[in-house]
């Protein structure tokens, strides 16, 4: 039975501004607000495609306008402020504002303390907590003139456990860091009516990233598509604002919260048992 809530939730008509987004889980995010017939801005490095990465802004741009939504490739670096400020004003002037900020850009490397250069610890604190601290502070004066504004983060829950913290300490700073601002936000904005949350799943997630960093073929068969990501992303962008902030929210919590319960149908091998699945890092 569909009630008058469901009913009325929808992204049609909302504007997000993404980071990243040209594949994985970000795309999948952006095409299922696109089948509402959300806006939808990348801003992303993928100008010309990678020899071992598929996709691009301009044909993740492709594929949101052909799941029915509007879409505006942004070529443009998280780490620019000027890039950001771009992002933020060709927003607002092709779309007349900006509803949703989504910080998916992330950078990932697991080595051991004294394997990670410089240059890559870095490059983690770079994207991932700066740019997820400079997006959302370019788009809050914006976010405040939203019906039903929010920040989503995709970053783990802090988990003190030595096992994530001393797994690999570089990757768990920039991670945590995510988070950190997020929840920063979530208090500092909450006057504002900005919702701000992070969401992060218990399986993997079979992306580029697990199969090039966590496990190739093995590990991609043993987890989720990154609709399950993406399905439970837009039950927290279509929450209000005002009544759903400050949370550290797992994928699959989310969705049974909806009323979803069966996974089966996001096993990137169909029927694969839930027991069989990899579990993700940090929970």
């Amino acid at each position: 039975m569909t009630t008058a809530a469901d009913a009325a939730k929808t992204l049609a008509g909302k504007t997000i501004l993404m980071s990243g987004g040209s594949r994985g889980i970000g795309l999948a995010i952006a095409l299922r607000a696109a089948a509402d017939g959300a806006n939808i801005a990348l801003l992303a490095k993928t100008d010309s495609p990678h020899p071992k990465l598929e996709g691009t802004v301009h044909s993740a741009a492709e594929q949101i306008r052909a799941a029915g939504g509007n879409a505006l490739p942004i070529v443009g670096d998280v780490r620019s402020d000027d890039d950001i400020t771009e992002a933020v004003l060709k927003t607002q002037g092709e779309f007349g504002g900006i509803d949703i900020v989504v910080n998916n850009a992330s950078v990932i490397d697991l080595s051991r303390s004294l394997d990670l250069s410089a240059k890559k610890y870095d490059l983690m604190q770079d994207v991932n907590v700066r740019g997820t601290f400079m997006l959302s502070q370019a788009a809050v004066p914006i976010l405040r003139g939203a019906e039903n504004p929010h920040i989503l983060s995709l970053s783990p829950p802090l988990n003190l456990d030595p096992k994530w913290l001393g797994a690999h300490t570089g990757y768990t700073l920039a991670k945590y860091g995510m988070t950190m601002v997020t929840l920063g936000f979530a208090a500092e904005f909450a006057k504002d009516g900005i919702a701000a949350n992070t969401l992060w799943p218990r399986t993997t997630i079979a992306t580029a990233a697990v199969q090039n960093l966590l496990g190739g073929d093995r590990v991609m068969a043993a987890s989720r598509t990154p609709e399950i990501y993406a399905d439970a992303a837009y039950e927290v962008m279509t929450r209000p604002s005002r009544e759903y902030t400050g949370q550290t929210l797992i994928v699959e919590d989310v969705l049974t919260d909806a009323g979803i319960t069966d996974y089966s149908r996001y096993a990137a091998v169909p029927g694969t048992p839930d027991a069989h699945l990899f579990p993700d890092i940090f929970l």
